[in-house]
């Protein structure tokens, strides 16, 4: 099966006790029209979704998107996917892919058309883009203000901050603005300045020889890659911890990584215009463990 490749999911309550999920799950010409008109996703981003990687035939980090997918359908009041289906739906897309090479499955759960019968899903599968670049060459990085004081997840839930929406456009607007600053991603701070995360990445660092990312919270989600970054760390010794992290401590780091599940893991090689440590030795050690992974 060629790429690009799309299956639309009719999808089946959390609490069903179905067994066989393959009548629920339709191909699609990936070229022709499948969203309505009134659809939500597109009208408002009204919908939640994950991206994970195939690596050679390989589906990474299933159990933790399905968890960090229903979480967001629980904050965006959604029906809550059933992760039977979802775990059978990528199973099946992974099957009718090609197994060599790197490729993006996104999978996408929406409130559907308004005033409609039923939420939408789908999946979609893509090549991924090649990051052979930023991964040997590491990502000029800005901070950017994201606009909220720390804590303001809890105080304002209707945010949704801790959800994964498709309501990008602030994430591709911070990116437009590191690049009018010659930089290529961004890190966004609090008001009161504290990191949180990238518009499409988690932040790890490395201070006084520990490595650190900002506390998981309603404001900072729970990054994919990272915690397999924290368990390749964890098994040759190092020590690793979720808190807070105040800018000044990004900025006397050792070094700093943004960790995505597709980019996977890039060293931030320049913080704010200024040189910033890298260590690129550790980071292809980090990319060779994660394009191994088989689960």
């Amino acid at each position: 099966m060629r790429l690009p490749f799309t299956l639309l999911i009719d999808p089946v309550p959390a609490d069903s006790q179905q067994q066989d999920f393959n009548g629920t799950f339709h191909e699609m010409d990936s070229s022709a029209p499948a969203l309505r008109v009134g659809e939500l996703s597109t009208q408002r981003g009204d919908g939640i979704f994950e991206t994970l990687a195939v690596v050679n035939g390989h589906p990474q980090e299933i159990e933790p998107h399905i968890s960090r997918l229903r979480n967001s359908a629980l904050i965006c009041e959604l029906p809550v996917p059933n992760a039977e289906q979802w775990r059978a739906a990528i199973a099946y897309a992974v099957s009718r892919i090609p197994q060599r090479g790197e490729i993006a499955l996104k999978f996408v759960l929406s409130r559907g058309v308004e005033h409609g019968p039923a939420p939408t899903a789908w999946l979609h599968a893509s090549a991924a883009a090649d990051f052979t670049a930023v991964r040997t060459k590491g990502v000029r990085v800005v901070t950017l203000d994201r606009g909220y004081p720390r804590g303001v997840a809890e105080r304002a839930p209707w945010l949704l901050m801790g959800a994964k929406t498709l309501s990008y456009a602030v994430n591709m607007a911070a990116i437009r603005e590191a690049h009018r600053r010659g930089a290529d991603d961004t890190i966004f701070l609090t008001t009161d300045d504290f990191v949180m995360e990238g518009p499409t990445s988690s932040v790890v660092l490395r201070i006084d020889g520990g490595y650190v990312t900002p506390a998981p919270s309603g404001a900072i989600l729970h990054g994919t890659t990272q915690q397999s970054m924290f368990d390749y760390l964890r098994a040759r010794g190092f020590s690793v911890e979720y808190r807070d992290v105040a800018l000044d401590e990004l900025r006397r780091a050792d070094a700093a990584w943004l960790v995505s599940s597709v980019r996977l893991a890039v060293s931030v090689v320049a913080l704010d215009g200024d040189p910033f440590p890298a260590d690129q030795a550790l980071t292809d050690d980090l990319n060779a463990y994660l394009l191994a992974r088989t689960a």
